[in-house]
């Protein structure tokens, strides 16, 4: 019985001095009200297993100039209670949590949009747990200084959408021709569906998936009232025209 006091004792030290240390090396998240991020972590990571260099962020879509149908489907895909919770989202862990339980597997991850965002900023794509306790920490970081329309705006600017395709508007550059501004809702529905696994789910790749996912996202976006119901059934019917299906060079 002592022993496991001791060893509970020491895990309990070594636990709150982690955090500690965490708390200490936090990342400025602050800058990020005025000051667009350059490069993010996930895109130094990508480069390095590729052996290229980092090319910089260069296209920049504000807020306001991104189609309302990109940002309903990436809120239904991703995280529909955003704009309700406080960088975690407590039920969604719950149900993740039961799922994985219950197919003995990683199926489904919990993670915010803000969580996302602090990840691809400053940490890597491994699932080690020490890695989620930092991420928390600098999502709660982001949810204290930025606003959430800032938060949604450098996610949407920074995020993968297939190898070597960062941001909003090089993936409908990419894969539409269009500018976001001009955006279908059975297109913005696509680019939801690509997120969790950009590299994988692209149209050139997954095409079959994307349909799939699309359908249900549409779905989504009519139950929750971001489509009207004429919009809805236009958009299950017309086909998505993509530009580029091959991955980007």
């Amino acid at each position: 019985m002592k022993r496991f006091l001791v060893i509970g004792t020491l895990l309990f030290f070594l636990g709150i001095s982690y955090i500690g240390y965490i708390l200490l090396t936090l990342p400025d998240v602050e800058s990020l009200r005025s000051h667009n991020p350059t490069t993010t972590a996930l895109m130094e990571q990508r480069a390095g297993e590729s052996n290229r260099k980092v090319q910089p962020l260069r296209k920049w879509v504000a807020f306001n100039d991104v189609s309302p149908h990109i940002r309903n489907a990436v809120l239904i895909a991703e995280d529909g209670a955003f704009f309700q919770h406080s960088g975690y989202d407590l039920e969604q862990m719950k149900e993740s949590a039961k799922r994985n339980w219950r197919e003995k597997r990683f199926a489904r991850g919990a993670s915010t949009i803000t969580q996302q965002l602090a990840k691809k900023l400053y940490l890597s794509t491994s699932r080690n747990p020490l890695r989620k306790i930092r991420e928390f920490f600098i999502a709660q970081e982001m949810e204290r200084h930025l606003t959430k329309q800032r938060i949604f705006e450098i996610y949407l600017n920074v995020i993968e959408w297939g190898d070597r395709v960062y941001g909003v508007q090089p993936a409908v550059e990419t894969y539409f021709g269009k500018t976001p501004s001009d955006v279908l809702p059975e297109e913005a529905a696509i680019l939801a569906a690509m997120i969790p696994n950009p590299r994988r789910y692209t149209p050139a790749r997954n095409l079959k998936y994307l349909e799939k996912r699309k359908a249900e996202i549409l779905r989504r976006l009519s139950r929750s009232k971001y489509l009207e119901n004429d919009d809805y059934a236009a958009a299950r019917l017309r086909p998505v025209v993509f530009r580029q299906v091959s991955p980007a060079p």
